[in-house]
């Protein structure tokens, strides 16, 4: 496994800035209708974050989007900031926040049971469906 990567961003207007440490230099697309709704298309995101430190959280409002999931933006410039499980402690930071350049790795899509068919990646990647992703991320980590 190679060494951590930190990456570091912040929002439009500066109000919130993060520093993640990733374990895998991987990106995911997020295909279910949620993710689709709240940014207009897939979500692209670290999915393999350890730690996040979050400057400006004054700054920032969480809306509880299903029984088991619930998302962050910028309550100043909207600005997505992460999604996360409530259960698990499983985050996922969309790459174009913490992206200076690095060499990331697009290899696995989830919720591929929830993608319309109007458009595909080139890229061959592990396909997660809906039920595979909440088995693998709510399993409590404590």
């Amino acid at each position: 496994m190679k060494d951590l990567i930190t990456a570091s961003g912040h929002c439009l207007c500066g109000a919130v800035s993060m520093s993640v440490r990733v374990n895998r230099q991987n990106v995911a697309a997020c295909h279910c209708q949620m993710c689709r709704t709240w940014g207009g298309g897939p979500l692209l995101a670290l999915e393999t974050v350890n730690e996040a430190q979050i400057e400006g959280e004054e700054n920032i409002t969480v809306y509880a989007s299903s029984d088991i999931a619930e998302r962050g933006f910028c309550r100043r410039c909207g600005t997505h900031l992460f999604y996360r499980f409530k259960e698990g402690g499983h985050y996922g930071i969309p790459a174009g926040l913490v992206d200076g350049g690095e060499a990331w790795t697009f290899d696995t899509q989830i919720f591929i049971d929830e993608k319309p068919h109007w458009y595909a990646f080139a890229n061959s990647t592990r396909d997660l469906t809906g039920r595979d992703v909440i088995e693998a991320y709510t399993k409590d980590t404590s």
